[in-house]
């Protein structure tokens, strides 16, 4: 049987929206958009599936001040907007000089983007982080010395903030951006080693995905782990945190909400996680053919 191809962008946020960020019908979300491939992205999907799922769909640019491309990378953003029918409403801001700056723009970025979802009627904010940006990030934080809890960063959702391809790999948006013909501006910013993460994106993570090609997956996966709507901590049989890949998460995560008591998750190796009737936690066994027949429950299983 031949493979089936790895889900698009557009199915890849469905899948996340539906699931992970706990949206209810007539929800508004307020676009966070740049101008750069990874918003207009974002925007164009959610265009798509805004009226699908029941948003009222804003969107909103911040120009920091910092470059002067910047307002005519905005124009190109709000072109896109109205040629979609979404509103586009944009924001300038000062960002104080100093060390820091990227951190500190993206501080000022968010506040400004708080205002502008406060004006809309409390709308939730969606960003176009993805991936590779949480997998950047985690490694960052190690670099810094960061604990545990610490690289529990950028998850689906948190409070009023949603990122609905968190999911997708930076190549699943350049795929989307040639497929749909949708323009996007560059920032050479990016491209600018005096910046940590872009050494990080630029040299780190090459290397890493030279050693380790699901490197990303491994990163994501210990993150969603660790963080608070992650699910719950299981060990192995040698007492040892049992790290899962985005896949298993994904499964677990699913029987849980579903409540399907006795689903199982396979796990390479022959072992498995079944939900555990009396408690509703994730237990390790053995292999489904070691353990006395087919329990009380169906298998849980990935996908959407």
């Amino acid at each position: 049987m031949p493979r089936s191809h790895p889900p698009t962008l557009l199915k890849l946020a469905e899948r996340t929206l539906r699931e992970e960020c706990g949206l209810a019908r007539g929800d508004r979300i307020l676009v966070a958009v740049s101008g750069g491939p990874d918003s207009m992205a974002l925007l164009h999907v959610l265009s798509r599936l805004g009226p699908r799922l029941g948003l009222e769909l804003f969107a909103h640019g911040v120009d920091h001040g910092l470059r002067p491309e910047a307002a005519a990378e905005l124009d190109l953003a709000a072109a896109r907007a109205q040629a979609l029918g979404i509103r586009f409403d944009r924001t300038r801001v000062h960002v104080e000089t100093g060390g820091n700056l990227q951190a500190r723009a993206r501080r000022v970025r968010f506040e400004a983007l708080e205002r502008a979802a406060g004006a809309a009627g409390g709308a939730l904010i969606a960003t176009a982080h993805h991936a590779d940006d949480r997998a950047e990030t985690v490694m960052i934080r190690l670099l810094g010395g960061s604990g545990p809890r610490g690289l529990a960063v950028l998850p689906p959702r948190s409070g009023s903030l949603i990122r609905p391809i968190i999911r997708a790999r930076r190549a699943d948006i350049l795929a989307h951006l040639a497929r749909h013909r949708i323009d996007h501006a560059l920032d050479p910013s990016n491209q600018d080693r005096r910046f940590l993460r872009v050494r990080v994106r630029l040299e780190l993570m090459p290397m890493l995905e030279a050693l380790s090609p699901r490197i990303v997956a491994h990163l994501t996966a210990l993150a969603d782990q660790i963080g608070d709507d992650g699910p719950p901590l299981v060990r192995d049989e040698a007492g040892e945190p049992l790290l899962m890949s985005r896949a298993h998460v994904e499964q677990l995560r699913r029987a849980q909400r579903l409540g399907l008591i006795g689903a199982r998750v396979r796990l390479p190796g022959g072992r498995e996680l079944r939900i555990d009737p009396r408690t509703r936690e994730p237990v390790l066994g053995g292999s489904r053919r070691s353990g006395g027949g087919r329990g009380g429950g169906g298998e849980s299983h990935g996908g959407g």
